[in-house]
């Protein structure tokens, strides 16, 4: 271990982690506030049933205001907010690119390394341009911190849902201020743990005063889907992620996108940091049970891998290894075996996670039938696996 990661542990404090975290990190790669940072096609069970394309775009835009313990997404953003109109055209320069692929996307990820309703991150006043490009999918999918969560919300739902720019725009210029238009520093000014300011402060802290349901409205349309990661149910890791957030508050969050009729995706980690093998699985099962809970419709268990500094440190200090790729295999089992809803695994960057060359092509292919099929396949038999384990 280097004398500076034992002088220098993770702090308990979380005034102080910001920094820790911040000092490990390396430089931003460069990027075009006109241009996505990334964009691909890929299948997935729908939660009709049916395996449609999807169209997954990584938006440039500005970092996310947190600082979690695991993000590698910061390497991929930028400093400043992006002009208004930038995404829209990084929207179509990706749509562009992939209008040769076939069969034609039905749904669209909207993927910003953040959160989709942070007004620095995404300007509000491209929300209408970007409905344009995105009403004619059947589903639309956009990932949010829970604390930003709220009016911003329900405008980008009813934008959407219209059948026309007036009505689009009236959308915009009904929004009544709340929680999500105070502004980013006052929003984590509040958005505290409940030991720190006590349960009754933050009873409704993202209700909105003319939220009804779509069915009340008698609207169809495009549906939107809010992804929000969990991370863990192990309340004290997840204290230690630096999140800033409880599962109470994530939970009311989950209640505020079900009431209003916007379907929920959640993120968890495997072996989040300080959590040994035997210890991640069991939390990972704990944390799709807490998902489902809540009512998820989707569970996308995410490995998590090194890249971003903060990881690399704590592992010198024994306080983080990434998952064994039978961690995430059992999780997925599990998963699937409770047939609450869809559970994924994610495949990137997969071989990272196994220590066998012989079986890994096959395990791979296994957890993507599993994927598509939600199915619990037979496992892959591995003599050379076997031999180094007994």
């Amino acid at each position: 271990m280097l004398p500076a990661e034992i002088s220098n542990p993770y702090p308990e404090q979380q005034r102080e982690r910001d920094r820790w975290i911040l000092a490990k990190r390396a430089a931003r790669n460069p990027l075009d506030p006109f241009k996505p940072q990334a964009f691909l096609m890929e299948t997935e069970l729908a939660e009709s049933g049916q395996v449609v394309p999807v169209a997954t775009i990584f938006l440039t835009n500005r970092e996310c205001p947190w600082r979690c313990l695991m993000c590698d997404l910061w390497k991929n953003t930028l400093a400043e907010t992006v002009p208004i109109g930038a995404i829209p055209s990084q929207i179509d320069y990706a749509l562009r690119e992939l209008r040769s692929t076939l069969p034609a996307p039905r749904q669209i990820k909207l993927y910003n390394s953040g959160s989709f309703f942070d007004k620095r991150a995404i300007p509000q006043e491209d929300y209408v341009t970007i409905a344009e490009r995105v009403r004619a999918f059947e589903r639309v999918v956009v990932e949010c911190h829970p604390a930003l969560l709220g009016e911003l919300t329900l405008e980008f739902r009813d934008v959407l849902k219209a059948t026309d720019q007036g009505e689009a725009e009236d959308s915009v210029q009904r929004l009544i201020p709340g929680p999500s238009q105070k502004g980013i520093s006052a929003v984590l000014a509040d958005w505290v743990p409940y030991s720190e300011v006590g349960r009754d402060r933050f009873a409704n802290p993202i209700s909105h005063p003319s939220a009804m349901s779509l069915s009340e409205r008698g609207c169809s349309g495009t549906r939107l889907e809010v992804a929000m990661g969990l991370e863990t149910a192990h309340p004290q890791v997840l204290e230690k992620l630096n999140k800033r957030m409880t599962l109470d508050q994530f939970r009311r969050a989950a209640e505020f996108l079900r009431e209003n009729d916007i379907t929920l995706r959640v993120f968890v980690l495997v072996k989040p940091p300080f959590l040994d093998e035997a210890e991640a699985l069991d939390w990972a099962k704990r944390s799709i049970d807490f998902a489902f809970d809540c009512g998820a419709t989707a569970v996308s268990l995410i490995p998590t891998r090194f890249g971003n500094g903060a990881l690399e440190a704590l592992a010198r200090r024994n306080e983080f290894s990434p998952p064994e790729l039978a961690t995430l295999e059992a999780a997925l089992d599990y998963g699937i075996g409770l047939k609450r809803a869809r559970v994924f695994a994610d495949l990137w960057d997969l071989e990272t996670f196994s220590g066998c060359n012989e079986c890994f092509e096959g395990r791979r292919v296994r957890i993507q039938e599993m994927n598509l099929r939600q199915i619990i396949l037979a496992r892959v038999a591995c003599e050379c696996c076997r031999v180094r384990t007994t």
